[in-house]
């Protein structure tokens, strides 16, 4: 028996150093050879103006975008509604999950390198006829027979199918990771961007209930001005129908900005009434330059095109599994026990039992399955591949429209800056003139109304610069030059 587990050994050695791993080796894709993002080259900064809420943003190169990259825009409150969702999140909880399963099934194939242990004990109570011979040298034709044995079983994994199983689940694992990491990162800018729609909707509130008690004071000078008969009816009534408007407006703004309120509750996994109401203003928050970013680099780090390609690996390392499902297996197994009579007759001299040996089977017809399952394995990886190039080419235009909108976005801002002021200018004269008795009712509602455009205006293009930071960071992948799932603190890429 000890020859016989001794062969064993020899023989699983011998193929754990010689054998080999069926299917090409998996090699990642080129990058693409450009050098921006953008089809034109981007100015040095954005437009701007002369306050820290609407100063001119520099386009840079960054080599290193922090993890944390919503704190560039300075707001305690910010931080503290990012890193409440991070933790409390439940799509990231599941995504966790996934991602511990996924490791689960790698320790699970990391299994099928060792061999197989089976204890084993079987009593049986039996008779036989009596026109057959007793297996006992006694001749009794009735019997008890204790069988005890350890069995062992090592399929050789001659041709590497069991290491390029073990290659498709690590890559699912690292896809896993990266997936966990995007959603991560989905989450933190969806809270930030709705906390900014929030505060922009509180501002365009504020802005409409100004307007509605300008229009109210308005309405009681033209009331005055009817009873003394220096103004009409008519006046009166259109007065009236821009307040009605103004409150109408101010209704639905405050509904949106419920309902907004309620959406912010879900994203940092807390029930609406958990949720106490957010005073974000964008009076508080600082306006970053905005990163450019590399080509290169956007590959390396954005985490749906790392999910992307660990799901190409994978592929890769299937079509080697189905090679290698058509090849030989050699499965080595050995038995040591013993078998007696009764309990304290196990294990003597005379009872013991061993055997040991191996199997070679070559699948030969299977009715064509083995061969059409190596081609969908291929056509899995074609399709595999297809599904990382549509990825690469989103994400670069992804980068490229934020990139795009961050510079037209500052555009726009400063001309409703410009725009704000002008109809504030108008809408002060119209008053005095209406006071005065030199224009009609008609002019000063239009520029009344023509304010109230011209802030909400300026407000929604301040929100956009803002977002159209938070897209940027979300499409370069959020930080660059700093350790991720998938990736070691020492900065060396897992293959």
């Amino acid at each position: 028996m000890k020859r016989g587990l001794g062969l064993m050994a020899w023989l699983v050695g011998v193929i754990a150093l010689t054998g080999c791993a069926v299917g090409s080796d998996y090699r990642p894709p080129a990058a693409p050879q450009v050098t921006r993002f953008t089809a034109e080259p981007l100015p040095a900064a954005t437009s701007g103006g002369s306050t820290e809420q609407d100063r001119a943003q520099r386009f840079l190169d960054a080599a290193v975008l922090p993890l944390d990259w919503w704190t560039l825009l300075g707001s305690a409150e910010l931080d503290v509604l990012v890193e409440r969702a991070l933790r409390h999140s439940p799509t990231i909880a599941a995504a966790q999950a996934s991602l511990r399963r996924a490791q689960e099934m790698v320790a699970t194939q990391s299994g099928t390198f060792f061999p197989s242990v089976l204890a084993g004990y079987s009593p049986i109570r039996a008779r036989v006829p009596d026109t057959t011979s007793s297996p006992l040298s006694s001749g009794a034709s009735v019997y008890t027979l204790h069988t005890a044995q350890l069995s062992v079983t090592y399929l050789a994994d001659v041709f590497g199918g069991n290491r390029r199983a073990l290659e498709s689940l690590q890559a699912q694992s690292e896809s896993q990771a990266w997936q966990l990491r995007a959603g991560q990162l989905t989450l933190a800018a969806n809270v930030v961007s709705a906390a900014l729609q929030e505060a922009s909707l509180r501002e365009q509130l504020a802005a409409t209930e100004q307007l509605s008690n300008m229009a109210e004071r308005q309405l009681h000078l033209l009331q005055a001005q009817r009873r003394l008969g220096a103004a009409s009816g008519g006046a009166v009534l259109a007065q009236e129908a821009l307040l009605r408007q103004a409150e109408a407006a101010a209704a639905g703004q405050k509904k949106q900005l419920a309902l907004q309120r309620d959406l912010l509750s879900v994203l940092v996994g807390a029930l609406p009434v958990e949720l106490s109401a957010q005073t974000l203003r964008f009076s508080a928050l600082r306006l970053p330059d905005v990163p450019t970013g590399l080509p290169a680099q956007l590959i390396e780090q954005r985490p749906d095109v790392r999910s992307a390609e660990a799901q190409l690996h994978s592929a890769n390392a299937d079509v080697g599994v189905a090679v290698a499902n058509m090849l030989p297996q050699i499965t080595l197994s050995a038995n040591y026990g013993s078998g007696a009579q009764a309990l304290a007759q196990l294990f003597n001299g005379g009872s013991l039992l061993w055997s040991a040996g191996a199997n070679l089977a070559q699948p030969l017809f299977q009715g064509g399955s083995l061969w059409h399952r190596k081609r969908a394995a291929e056509a899995q990886f074609e399709f595999t591949l297809a599904q990382y190039q549509i990825t690469v080419l989103g994400a670069f235009q992804n980068v490229a429209d934020s990139l795009e909108a961050a510079r037209y976005d500052a555009d726009q801002h400063i001309a409703t800056l410009s725009q704000e002021a002008a109809a504030a200018a108008s809408l002060r004269i119209a008053q005095r003139q209406l006071e005065l008795g030199d224009i009609s009712v008609l002019t000063l509602l239009n520029a009344e109304s023509a304010f109230l455009q011209a802030t909400i205006a300026r407000i929604q293009a301040q929100a956009n610069r803002y977002n159209d930071i938070v897209a940027v960071y979300q499409a370069l992948g959020g930080g660059w030059g700093q350790a991720t799932p998938a990736q070691p603190a020492d900065g060396t890429r897992q293959r």
